[in-house]
């Protein structure tokens, strides 16, 4: 017998191999698709106990907010929705809304896998993150069922609520259900509410160019808002009819006549809620979504106890004196001067009170007291300038520099076009001389002035790191709400307490959701803190900031900003003004208010100053509100306070 050779030898050896391999293939393959059947097992299993009976039910018990005293105060309720079936809403409509915010929507099983892709690789070739990706199904569910945090956890969520969602009901009742519960700006929710808002007409009468112009607000409704900014309006507005006519929802000749339309408006002026309250009810809705996560739609069909911190004797007296037309300046026929105004118990942190407009009112409108980004003028002086000059050992009697000046080609001037050689740095604060605060500012370096104003907790951009800081120069601006908070540092002796309204949030039936944790940061040391406010009483005695004198301790600084040196404005000069500010404040209560237009341009501008008539609105509110508290003094560090003031304050 021949001896086998070695190629024959082994082959017994690797079909062993191989066969063994092939098992191990088949038990790895077989574990893969049984743990991946658990997976999918357990995940129908907990898809099925999810609870959308809401759905069948979109108009539950109404919110109440509550005052300081636990009062009810405004009531916020969805009941203003009047849902329509969807044989009322137009196709144009229901296709404008398909086309640009689901495009894949009779397609898809509630979660477009696709979509989700396509976005996802945009953001990676975008190297941003800004690609969305849900579909109408799953904003549905996320506005009804889920908080507003971006956690894997809560879009997990999002997508099984969807799948189950797209299991009970239909494509059409899905759509249904969504074009009724959508938010449209200026307080409106739903197809019909909107319809009636902004075109004074039931939903079923509305043409193409109108369909569109709704379909393109629920993405961001305040930005988009035809009645606040007409421009971005109907760019997104030509958007989604481009975007219906790639999709073959109208033909090219549809789409070519509907773009040259102007956007036409027939707004209602009528409140679309009822409540007590708005400027002050929309913030409260702003902050819970902002800071505790609840929807829109949460707040208003859930039946919460809202408990704030607003005070409805300040809230009611600031509202009749802004009803006064004699109080402000005359504005131009087609556009009225706006305001707004915070007052915050700087000792808390609690907003008393809230002006977010002048005229008619909508709830979730546009809030001048808490949206606004201005140019705060002198106002901010205090802050970039001669709060963190007082740290440095810089006091009243320090003589500042006020003649011609140039740094680095920025040359600034003092409002009265003159200059004095040199002036005490309280003198400067009193006549709000700019050229001292500019110099001041480049004496102790551009990071004191940005380290105290970040301090204050108003944000900053790297285009703010100029000599222009001192005199409010900012690129984004600040809000009253930023300016109250900031300036109750000062007059909480350093110590600033974080603004908000809400100070708890509750079921029907007492069992609390969340509750306010108290926040202070340090602005700066009691005893400069306390420097300042001298100065700033001061300004107010006898200084620019002289309309706001209550006969009582108050303290404050005006602020103007000037025109914008374009040739539109040249013929204006230093006649005109873009805004004027007043931040202020007593022992008891801080306030800042705003006055502005909207729009500037060269027929709409400011002649009046921040002296003027944000100050004497000061007066009038602090010498009402404050009319049966006991005068007190300003706190001295070291020296404890009177608490007196406060119960006299609440029980008038």
């Amino acid at each position: 017998m021949q001896p086998l050779s070695t190629q024959e030898q082994k082959k017994p050896k690797s079909g062993l191999k191989r066969s063994r391999w092939w098992r191990f293939s088949l038990w790895i393959t077989g574990s893969i698709l049984l743990v991946g059947l658990l997976i999918a097992g357990a995940g129908a299993l907990w898809m099925s106990q999810l609870d959308i009976s809401k759905l069948e039910h979109p108009l539950p018990e109404p919110t109440l907010i509550m005052d300081r005293n636990a009062q009810p105060a405004s009531q916020l309720s969805s009941s203003r929705i009047e849902p329509v079936p969807l044989k009322q809403i137009p196709l144009e409509l229901r296709n404008a809304v398909i086309a640009v915010e689901d495009r894949r929507f009779y397609e898809h099983s509630g979660v477009d896998i696709w979509s989700i892709t396509r976005a996802l690789w945009r953001d990676l070739i975008s190297g941003s993150m800004k690609e969305g990706g849900s579909t109408l199904t799953q904003q549905l569910a996320k506005n009804l069922f889920l908080q507003s945090d971006k956690t894997i956890s809560r879009k997990l969520k999002e997508a099984a609520y969807a799948l189950k969602i797209n299991m009970t009901y239909t494509k059409d009742e899905i759509l249904e259900l969504y074009l009724n519960s959508i938010y449209f700006g200026e307080g409106r929710w739903g197809v019909q509410g909107a319809a009636l808002e902004y075109f004074a007409k039931p939903v079923s009468q509305l043409n193409l160019v109108e369909s569109a112009l709704l379909a393109a607000l629920p993405k961001a409704p305040t930005t988009y808002s035809p009645a606040k900014n007409k421009d971005k309006a109907l760019e997104r507005r030509n958007l989604v009819l481009l975007l219906m006519k790639e999709q073959q929802f109208i033909t090219t000749a549809a789409y070519n006549q509907a773009i040259v339309q102007p956007i036409t408006l027939q707004q209602q002026n009528e409140e679309s809620l009822k409540g007590k309250y708005p400027s002050y009810v929309d913030y409260v809705i702003e902050e819970a979504a902002e800071l505790y996560g609840f929807t829109e739609e949460q707040i208003l069909t859930s039946g919460l106890r809202i408990y704030t911190d607003l005070d409805p004797v300040i809230q009611q007296t600031t509202e009749e004196i802004y009803g006064q037309p004699s109080l402000f300046p005359e504005s131009r026929t087609d556009q009225m001067i706006q305001s707004g105004a915070v007052i915050m118990d700087h000792r808390t942190g609690g907003i008393r009170a809230l002006i977010g407009t002048r005229g008619p009112q909508v709830y979730r409108g546009f809030n001048h007291a808490t949206q606004l980004r201005r140019q705060p003028g002198s106002s901010f002086k205090p802050l970039a300038v001669y709060g963190p000059a007082l740290e440095r050992g810089y006091t009243s009697s320090s003589v500042l520099y006020d003649g011609k000046l140039d740094i680095g080609g920025y040359r600034p001037r003092d409002w009265d076009g003159q200059t004095r050689g040199q002036v005490t740095l309280k003198e400067a604060i009193l006549r709000s001389w700019n050229i001292p605060a500019v110099w001041l500012l480049n004496q102790i370096g551009i990071e004191a002035g940005l380290d105290f104003v970040q301090r204050a907790g108003i944000p900053l951009t790297a285009a703010d790191r100029s000599l222009s800081l001192a005199l409010g120069g900012l690129s984004e601006g600040v809000s009253p709400l930023q300016m109250a908070q900031a300036y109750g540092g000062i007059a909480n002796l350093g110590v600033m307490q974080k603004a908000h309204a809400i100070l708890k949030i509750t079921t029907k039936d007492g069992h609390t959701l969340v509750e306010a944790v108290p926040q202070s940061s340090v602005l700066t040391r009691p005893t400069v803190a306390y420097d300042l406010t001298l100065l700033l009483q001061e300004a107010v005695k006898s200084g620019t900031g002289s309309a706001a004198a209550i006969g009582r301790p108050a303290a404050g600084k005006t602020g103007t900003t000037q025109l914008p040196d374009t040739p539109e404005f040249s013929s204006i000069g230093a006649n005109g003004a873009k805004d004027a500010w007043f931040v202020g404040f007593t022992p008891e209560l801080t306030t800042a208010i705003w006055l502005g237009y909207d729009q500037t341009d060269r027929d709409h501008y400011l002649v009046t100053s921040g002296g003027a008539v944000p100050a004497a609105l000061f007066n009038r509110i602090m010498s009402r509100v404050l009319r049966d508290a006991p005068v007190t003094p300003f706190p001295i560090p070291g020296v404890s306070r009177n608490p007196s003031a406060e119960p006299a304050l609440r029980s008038r």
